[in-house]
Order: C-alpha cells, then sequence, then structure tokens
C-alpha cells in the first residue's frame, strides 16, 4: 500500500494524467451504469405521445438528449449500452494482447539463442503484415468454418492475438537488459532455476512497463474494434459505438441531416482512446526505465519530473519493491 501511495501522489501531480485518469472513469461510469442512466432499453421503440407515431431520425429537441435513430431508438440509450461492448472488447483483447506479448517477450529476451531468433522471426513477420487485411481475412474464414463463436469473441481473440507483436519487442528489450544485472547472477550462482528467476526477479522488473502499455494497448483494441464495427463485422444484434456508427452511414443519417445519431458515438471513440493515451503515455514515462536516464548520464543528472517531486527510478523502485540500483532487497531462493 506504501509503493502504490507513493506512486498516486505523484501520479496524481501529473496534469496530462489526471486528465486521461478523468475521460477513462466517466467512460467506465457510463457503461456500468447504463441501466440506470437512461430510463429506456436498447430495443425500446420511442413513440410520440400524443399521435403514438414512431420518431424516425427525432432530433434532441423533440426526444431525450441525443434524439432517436431510423428505427426510433433512443441514440443515449445506444451510447451507454455501446460503452459496455466497446470497453469489454478493448480491455478483453487489450489483456490478451499483453499476456501474449509479455510472455514472448520475456521468453525471448531471456533464454536467447535460437529460443530468441524463432520468436522473433515471428514477431517480425506479424509487425509487417497490414492489420486490417489479415484481420478481415481472418474473420472471415473463422465465419464460413462455422465454429459456433459469437462475433464478440472473435473480435477479442483475433484482436488480441495479432497485436501483440510491438509490447514483446518493447518486453524482449527490457529483458535483455535485466537478464545481465547483478540479482540475477546471484540467484544463478546459487543455483535457482530460470523459472523462479524469471517469476521472482525478471517478471516484477517488468511489470511497471507492462501495465503501462496495456493502457496504450486497449485504446488500439477500441479504434481496432470500432473499425471493423463499423466495416460491419461486429455483432449487430448488440449496439456498440462502432456499429452505431455503421448503420447511421448505412441507413443515409448525413442524408437526412440526423448528426445526433453518427456524431456521439465518434465522440465516445475519441473520448475513451484519448484518455487511455494520455493515461498510457503518462504512465510509460513515470515506468519506463529506458525513458528515465541516458546510459552516458551520472547519478548527479538523473532527471526529475518537471513538477513532480519523485524521480522516475525512485517510482519503479517503489513499485517493485527493488533498490535504486536494481538490487533484489530480499533473498534468491
Amino acid at each position: 500500500m506504501r509503493q502504490l501511495g507513493t506512486f498516486w501522489r505523484a501520479f496524481r501531480r501529473n496534469g496530462t494524467g489526471m486528465l486521461g485518469l478523468f475521460l477513462l472513469v466517466v467512460s467506465v461510469v457510463l457503461a456500468v451504469g447504463a441501466p440506470w442512466l437512461s430510463p429506456h432499453g436498447p430495443t425500446d421503440t420511442m413513440r410520440d405521445p400524443v399521435t403514438n407515431r414512431v420518431l424516425l431520425f427525432a432530433p434532441p429537441t423533440v426526444h431525450g438528449p441525443l434524439g432517436t435513430d431510423d428505427a426510433g431508438r433512443d441514440i443515449w440509450t445506444l451510447l451507454t449500452y455501446g460503452a459496455r461492448i466497446s470497453l469489454s472488447i478493448g480491455f478483453l483483447a487489450g489483456v490478451l494482447s499483453i499476456a501474449v506479448g509479455s510472455t514472448v517477450g520475456i521468453v525471448a529476451g531471456y533464454f536467447g539463442g535460437w529460443v530468441d531468433n524463432a520468436l522473433m522471426r515471428v514477431t517480425d513477420v506479424l509487425l509487417v503484415i497490414p492489420d486490417i487485411p489479415l484481420i478481415l481475412i481472418l474473420i472471415a474464414a473463422f465465419r464460413q468454418l462455422d465454429l459456433g463463436v459469437s462475433p464478440l469473441v472473435l473480435l477479442v481473440m483475433v484482436i488480441g492475438l495479432l497485436y501483440w507483436s510491438s509490447t514483446a519487442r518493447l518486453i524482449r528489450a527490457q529483458v535483455l537488459s535485466l537478464k545481465e544485472r547483478q540479482f540475477v547472477q546471484r540467484a544463478l550462482a546459487v543455483g535457482a532455476g530460470h523459472w523462479h528467476i524469471i517469476n521472482r526477479h525478471i517478471l516484477p522488473q517488468v511489470m511497471p512497463l507492462i501495465v503501462a502499455n496495456t493502457v496504450l494497448v486497449m485504446s488500439t483494441a477500441i479504434l481496432v474494434e470500432s473499425g471493423l464495427s463499423f466495416l460491419g463485422l461486429g455483432d449487430t444484434t448488440q449496439p456498440s459505438w462502432g456499429t452505431m456508427i455503421n448503420f447511421a452511414f448505412s441507413r443515409n443519417a448525413v442524408s437526412n441531416g440526423a448528426w445526433w445519431y453518427y456524431l456521439p458515438p465518434g465522440l465516445a471513440i475519441v473520448w475513451v482512446t484519448l484518455g487511455c493515451t494520455l493515461v498510457g503515455n503518462v504512465l510509460e514515462e513515470m515506468l519506463n526505465p529506458r525513458l528515465t536516464r541516458h546510459h552516458l548520464e551520472g547519478e548527479a543528472e538523473l532527471p526529475r519530473q518537471a513538477g513532480r517531486g519523485t524521480a522516475p527510478t525512485e517510482l519503479l523502485a517503489a513499485l517493485t519493491g527493488r533498490s535504486r540500483n536494481g538490487e533484489d532487497s530480499g533473498d534468491t531462493r
């Protein structure tokens, strides 16, 4: 708890990070509180109380804060319930991507040799292949196989298993440096096994970097999900921000002047991805050891975050329970 308190005190002094955190908290509250924030369901049809006619493309001045769509459904309701789908896919795909990328990066960086070469060649292939065409081919292939997997689960699997390559490169570079440190060499000298060293010494050191990169990958996953849903590859039976934009353009919302149909989900996507990006960049700045100092700088020249009062290496040491020189404060058993 003391380590988390130290980290929070440094984080809250960063205006950019707090802005990003505010954006994310609002998005989560919108998703979790959907049943309470809207009096209607996502499939309810809005009708005129006098004539009982369905309110098609009703502007905000006629119905609710955001009007209705071409089927008379409340846009505000679709926006809140759509936040659940978009954020869930972004979170699950981001976690899956980070799990795969971190595992590949740690194994490749620690064991080296042919293991490193094999894993990095696979990573290089995924880095150079265009993402969207490959995703379109995979989703189309899986749908033709008719495996009984829901479109949402398919999106999570495809996004999560294709966007881990940059994470693997980042974690591998850090592990290559860590495995040469004295606390790893001491553990090897006393006979500690490889998996013990990875779990006890390597993983805690790279965990802050993994957490920081998770938030950035989540923003990418949300953008990709929205783009695929806009192309019609999402679950059309459940509202998401990308599906809303897809329906808005396919059902002539632009020609009907119904800006309230496509503008709110578009702004919502920008809102949450901006929040993830701001928080992720601040976390990476605070926790990534490669951004804290140059290898030619002396200890006296260690940069301190302007206006934040705590050096990044001190934050990293607090979160990992290590000394500032990266030595393990405990035993190596």
